[in-house]
């Protein structure tokens, strides 16, 4: 078996690390310090550059303005973005994208997926409920007038990332007969209102109500599985996101304890550093090798690949990994810097803070791991 990226995945490394060379991520102010929202908008100048690297584009068809590449390919410069903190809805945006591309009207594709790969639309999407635990699609009812009519659609939808700043959103609704079904609603639509929240990150976040909205047919995606494959994209994504996250945070204890001197030793030769240290770099290990098993098994059940469990098993099983192992990781990197650690000064605390974001978003570790036990009591292993 050959586990190595292709030339396109790496050359897709390769530019977004060329884009994020320059990204600070203490370049807004600390969520430490902000009572609200770290800024009102997203980091518009780093995606005028994602776009004119055609990273934005990344997953959709060359028809589209896209590359054609895959689910792979976007986990690894989502990895890249968490290293430096990077505040763009690069995850919400192309997954909205993939679901559109995959399962939307060709009308709808293409009134959104040129403007999407150029940069000139942004999209999001509404994925964690009225609470947050609750599943998203229960959260907001749909109902059609008549056979091919409009769909209104009632609700509350809360912390949705980006919504301020994005163009449309994608908000899972319920008919009662069924599958989910998934709205493409233009930010501005009528009886559609968004209310300031805020991340543990300092992102501004929204709560979405929606009021008898009307969304033309050919706005709402119901092809069975949309909604699911979309919220596997969205988890996956954030697996990625946190693994980039503690490989960079791991970096810098890394360098801080090779530097730092206690009895006129460094403290990373000191084996309760070491060990530590060793400990939290399994832990990125193991978020990597299901990382990479979630996504691929994304793209080829496209392809009609199988597995002893549907492809969310494997994305519950990375998201596990992912929540508790960033935690750990971040934990251990504040631990290992003491004092210095949380200096607002210093981003680690941020790297604290945005990590704290990932673990909980689309869920905590025991709320996929309930999912999983689901599914193997669905589909006994022979």
């Amino acid at each position: 078996m050959d586990f190595t990226f292709t030339e396109e995945q790496q050359a897709a490394v390769e530019a977004a690390r060329a884009v994020f060379a320059g990204v600070a991520p203490d370049g807004v102010p600390s969520p430490a310090l902000t009572p609200g929202a770290v800024a009102d908008d997203f980091d518009r100048p780093l995606w005028a550059r994602l776009a004119a690297s055609d990273l934005l584009g990344l997953v959709l068809a060359e028809e589209h303005g896209g590359a054609g590449l895959d689910a792979i390919a976007l986990c690894l410069v989502l990895r890249e973005a968490a290293r430096v903190l990077a505040r763009v809805p690069l995850l919400e945006h192309c997954t909205t994208a993939m679901a559109v591309q995959a399962h939307g009207s060709p009308e709808l594709a293409a009134a959104l997926l040129p403007g999407a790969a150029n940069g000139t639309l942004v999209l999001t999407a509404a994925a964690h409920g009225r609470t947050g635990h609750d599943p998203a699609e229960l959260a907001v009812t749909a109902r059609r007038e008549g056979a091919g009519a409009d769909w209104l659609l009632d609700g509350v939808q809360t912390s949705v990332a980006w919504a301020h700043g994005s163009d449309w959103i994608a908000v899972p609704a319920h008919s009662g007969e069924g599958e989910a079904v998934l709205a493409l609603l233009p930010r501005a639509t009528p009886g559609l209102t968004l209310a300031d929240q805020y991340s543990t990150s300092g992102e501004r976040l929204a709560e979405l109500t929606l009021d008898a909205v009307r969304a033309p047919a050919a706005h709402v995606i119901d092809a069975p599985g949309a909604w699911d494959r979309l919220h596997q994209l969205l988890a996956t994504g954030t697996c990625a996101l946190a693994l980039g996250l503690g490989e960079a945070a791991l970096t810098m204890t890394s360098q801080y304890t090779g530097k730092r001197e206690q009895f006129g030793f460094p403290v990373a030769t000191f084996q309760a550093v070491a060990v530590q240290a060793a400990d939290r770099y399994i832990d990125l290990r193991a978020m990597e090798a299901t990382l990479w098993q979630a996504a691929w098994r994304l793209d080829a059940a496209t392809g009609g690949a199988g597995g002893p469990l549907p492809s969310a098993g494997d994305v519950a099983v990375a998201k596990i990994w992912a929540s508790e192992g960033v935690r750990r990781v971040v934990q251990t990197a504040q631990h290992l810097h003491g004092g210095f650690g949380a200096d607002t000064d210093y981003p680690l605390h941020r790297y604290h803070a945005w990590a704290k974001q990932l673990e909980l978003q689309l869920g905590p570790a025991a709320a996929h791991e309930e999912a999983l036990g689901d599914l193997l009591a669905a589909h006994p292993l022979a």
